[in-house]
């Protein structure tokens, strides 16, 4: 086997190539939006100056032509990497499925109950620890946290039904 392909391994995973189309169809798709909200705005040289799109507009021009790059070199590199293994990923979702639950919670229980569940889920899943201890720590973290910043500094934080309920 030559050196090319020596870097699949065996158990399979999803190909370099394949996430490099997917970044780049990204950065394409908001590139195309960059340039038509600056376009529809305004992106011209005006008798004073730049309007309000002019830069922006061409930075999106060189995000595009960037991304075109990236999926031109993608498409014809003859290289079979593999960019990780089924393995990998899913020792990656172990992490990413709970905190993108975690994020859509700060919008509806606010920062502090939703950074509790999610330290109280982590280490009862994840460290296996006990329930009450991982329940005094979640709740301890963060009531400290709401004291910091709440408190002390007057950094207002997305807030829920609970702190809405103690006036906050």
């Amino acid at each position: 086997m030559d050196a090319k392909h020596s870097e699949v391994p065996a158990g399979g995973g999803i190909s370099a190539r394949a996430v490099e189309l997917v970044v780049a169809a990204c950065l394409m798709a908001g590139a195309l939006v960059v340039i038509w909200s600056n376009y529809t705005i305004g992106a011209g040289w005006a008798a004073d100056g730049p309007e309000a799109g002019y830069f922006p507009l061409r930075v999106g021009a060189i995000i595009l032509v960037c991304s075109l790059a990236v999926a031109w070199q993608a498409l014809r590199g003859g290289e079979r990497k593999t960019f990780a293994t089924w393995q990998q990923l899913k020792q990656v979702s172990v992490i990413l499925a709970p905190l993108t639950v975690y994020v859509g919670l700060i919008g509806v229980l606010g920062v502090y109950l939703a950074s509790s569940i999610f330290i109280v889920g982590f280490m009862v899943a994840i460290g296996k620890s006990a329930w009450w201890r991982a329940l005094l720590i979640g709740l301890g973290i963060n009531v400290v946290l709401f004291w910091i910043f709440e408190i002390q500094f007057r950094v207002p934080l997305p807030k829920g039904p609970i702190e809405a309920a103690l006036g906050y």
